[in-house]
């Protein structure tokens, strides 16, 4: 392998997404981890822990998912930007301090790479079935950001968007994966650092008599500071105020949670990532992500075979979802075909957005194997009808 001096890999690869996963984690600039083994994710800290002493980092393996989901943020309010990795029911122990992540707006990133559920479920097999924990797991009222990738190459270029994305917004943001995306090797191209975009931490220029920790900019995200540099600052679960002291007040609570939710607007109504084409002329829009995507772009090209017009629409940002797009598009098409790895979780949110003016059709999986191209095809061929 060769790395440039600040440690990304260059050139043209062969990798599994796990590993592509990681390697995004180092070009954005990530020099801390925290993890506990679980299958099918633990190869993306397994190489972590090989590489991060090349660049200067750490890897701590943690005695649990909620000891490590904790630590990342530490490690954040320290300085550094962090992640942790995680699958199945070590998603499910994380989830109270993903609530605390978005609460004290620490940007972090969490990767889940999906495998079959509930409970212990399938380890080695892969599902789509935590789209909805992703976004709603964690109790109460708050925002997040859900990337999911179809391949390697967006495994590795979606997780330097993702560690941005957190950067700028202030969020804690969810790498979907799946088992088959996840463990899937193919050609991955590595550009010179340079070349990478990375967004930098949002840290304050206000010297500390001026400075508040969560007092919002005029894009309703707050700058930053960390520990040592001479600011002092207070940071809780609890609802808190500008200053970050506890305020136990509905005043404060409604203030505090819109803005949560408020200073994402700008992503989910402009800014969200899909991959779309035949959409132009479409009577069929097929709404899939993730290893399911790759499955329905042969069910579209079946249809498009036999002269029905399908269209692909790929949520790339899973969440916030691109409402505004789903609801563009149930003015113009007959209906919606929405493949996913589960009984029915995104489709959901395509039934909200199209409001009835047009037919939506889930063509569900329990997980464990992919979709058989033909059963989508069957569903295009019906909703076309």
């Amino acid at each position: 392998m060769h790395a440039d001096p600040k440690g990304v890999l260059t050139g043209v690869h062969f990798l599994d997404g796990d590993h592509a996963c990681c390697e995004g984690t180092l070009a954005a600039g990530a020099r801390f981890a925290a993890g506990y083994p679980i299958t099918p994710s633990t190869e993306v800290v397994e190489r972590f822990a090989s590489r991060i002493p090349t660049v200067g980092g750490i890897f701590i393996q943690m005695e649990d998912e909620l000891a490590a989901s904790i630590a990342i943020q530490g490690a954040v309010w320290g300085g550094a930007k962090a992640f942790t990795v995680t699958s199945g029911p070590g998603f499910s122990l994380m989830m109270e301090h993903i609530g605390y992540a978005a609460i004290t707006e620490t940007p972090c990133v969490f990767v889940n790479v999906q495998r079959g559920g509930p409970s212990t479920g399938l380890p080695t097999l892969p599902a789509q079935a935590d789209m909805m924990q992703a976004r709603w797991g964690s109790h109460g009222d708050y925002g997040i950001i859900a990337l999911c990738p179809n391949s390697p190459q967006e495994c590795f270029d979606l997780t330097i968007t993702g560690f941005n994305l957190a950067e700028e917004f202030r969020v804690p943001v969810m790498m979907m994966l799946d088992e088959c995306v996840g463990h899937m090797t193919e050609k991955v191209i590595i550009p010179p650092a340079d070349q990478i975009e990375v967004s930098p931490r949002r840290y304050t220029h206000k010297p500390p008599a001026e400075y508040h920790p969560f007092e919002p900019g005029e894009d309703l995200v707050p700058e930053m500071v960390k520990a040592g540099d001479g600011y002092r600052f207070h940071v809780t679960g609890l609802t808190h105020d500008e200053r970050g002291y506890p305020s136990m007040d509905v005043a404060t609570q409604d203030r505090l949670v819109r803005r949560l939710l408020d200073k994402l607007k700008p992503f989910s109504n402009g800014r969200a990532i899909c991959d779309t084409a035949d959409l132009e002329d479409a009577e069929v829009a097929v709404v899939s992500y993730g290893i399911t995507s790759r499955v329905a772009q042969r069910a579209i090209e079946l249809a498009r075979t036999r002269g029905i017009r399908a269209g692909k629409f790929r949520l790339i940002s899973a969440w916030p979802f691109p409402e505004q797009h789903i609801a563009a598009l149930a003015g113009r098409v007959k209906a919606f075909v929405v493949p996913e790895l589960n009984l029915g979780q995104m489709v959901h949110e395509v039934e909200r957005a199209a409001a009835g003016r047009a037919k939506v059709i889930p063509v569900s999986h329990a997980g464990g194997t992919v979709h058989d191209p033909e059963v989508i095809l069957k569903a295009i061929v019906e909703a076309a009808k």
